[in-house]
């Protein structure tokens, strides 16, 4: 039923920024593999941001990975604890969610996270089912179970108490409460980025605190963006989202920076430990890194969208961005062919977000930034009637065909 040992230790530690401890993990693996009794590999989902993108799915792909070894998933929706509101890295506490927030939440976030894991295998639990439960008795002892000094080496709380920001005391329990959730479904495992340190060691203390064997922790390292400096965010515009359509996936792959490609292997793919490093060595020897991020493109969109959308997409790109040739497959948009002028139909562009608005369009024109018909259009050619056919080409991605 499951792979050996040391071969499911290699491929969990792939790209793993850090794990406490591996002993106690290999340990685990071990008696596992024995007994034929799959771990509970356990992530908490903080249902307040439900916009997943591939920064987001690092820690996604590594519990698929042990999900494929044969282990049992739990995903856990912080529905109770989102009533809090984790602080991590916030200058003040954050706004508790309304159950209907919490709900809608919750709903998407589960539709994108099935784009990683196999729904049949995931157990998804709110933690409203125990934590609401708790009588106030129950909470004072869990609250005893650690003390002011440990949550305040918290950096957020301890940055905002030194600078006398208020701290709620309400928000000493987002930290326990989520390790409550480690000691009600007895995890093994447990993951996190590297932001949520505290809170998931939390789980180990509380368990230990119930006489359970302790979770190992798994970090998994913060994704730079396509800038190759900050970390992916949908407010830098520097993101993948694991719902874009292929062609925009493959393209924007294409643009990770070349420094970043064996890190995206590691994160953002389920290749093998031995076959990345196949790849590394083949980079070093001097192979054309165009040509591995194809392959990087190739795996990743495939992951999200399918190997027919993905052969599309890769089509698409050959033909729009490598052979500069206007692609088959692009948007058609109806007009009044023959009587309508590029002038009129900008107000159509900003609908279909082709462009931003009028004077991005008009700036664009000026930068030669628009083509008709592979043609550049200049700012006189606003008033060129358009005919049936022709092709209008935005930048570099942006194509539409006019039609009657």
């Amino acid at each position: 039923m499951f792979v050996k040992p040391e071969e499911q230790l290699k491929i969990i530690m792939k790209g793993a920024h850090q794990i406490v401890d591996q002993e106690e993990l290999l340990a685990k693996l071990e008696k596992s593999y024995d007994s034929q009794k799959p771990l509970t590999i356990k992530l908490g989902l903080d249902p307040s941001a439900p916009d997943i993108h591939l920064g987001h799915a690092v820690v996604l792909r590594k519990i698929k990975q042990m999900q494929d070894l044969g282990h049992h998933v739990v995903i856990i929706i912080g529905d109770f604890t989102g009533r809090i509101g984790d602080p991590t890295g916030k200058a003040k506490g954050r706004v508790a969610l309304s159950d209907e927030q919490v709900k809608a939440n919750a709903k998407t976030y589960c539709e994108q996270i099935f784009k990683v894991l196999d729904a049949e295998k995931t157990i998804v639990r709110f933690n409203s089912e125990w934590l609401s439960k708790l009588t106030f008795e129950e909470v004072i002892k869990l609250a005893a179970t650690t003390s002011v000094a440990r949550i305040l080496e918290r950096d957020d709380f301890q940055n905002r108490y030194k600078n006398q920001v208020p701290i709620g005391i309400h928000e000493f329990f987002y930290p326990l409460m989520q390790a409550y959730d480690s000691v009600e479904i007895k995890a093994d495992i447990e993951l996190g980025g590297t932001d949520q340190t505290f809170n998931v060691l939390m789980g180990r203390t509380l368990q230990k605190h119930w006489d359970l064997e302790k979770q190992v922790a798994i970090f998994m390292p913060l994704l730079e963006g396509l800038d190759g400096v900050e970390k992916m965010s949908k407010s830098l515009g520097n993101y993948i989202g694991v719902n874009e359509p292929a062609q925009v996936m493959f393209k924007k792959v294409m643009e990770v920076p070349d420094q970043l490609i064996i890190k995206y292997f590691d994160l953002a793919t389920d290749e093998h430990p031995d076959e990345i490093e196949n790849i590394r060595n083949s980079i070093e020897q001097g192979v054309n890194p165009k040509e591995v991020k194809i392959k990087l493109a190739k795996i990743i969109t495939s992951l999200y969208c399918g190997e027919d959308e993905t052969k599309r997409a890769m089509a698409y790109f050959e033909t729009a961005f490598s052979k500069k040739e206007i692609p088959d497959d692009i948007p058609e948009l109806l007009i009044e062919l023959g009587a309508e002028t590029v002038q009129d139909i900008i107000p159509q562009l900003i609908e279909r977000k082709l462009v931003k608005s009028k004077s991005e369009f008009l700036r664009l024109i000026k930068q030669n930034g628009v083509q008709l018909n592979k043609e550049k259009l200049s700012e006189h050619e606003l008033d060129r009637v358009l005919m049936n056919g022709e092709v209008l080409q935005i930048g570099k991605k942006r194509f539409i065909r006019f039609i009657k």
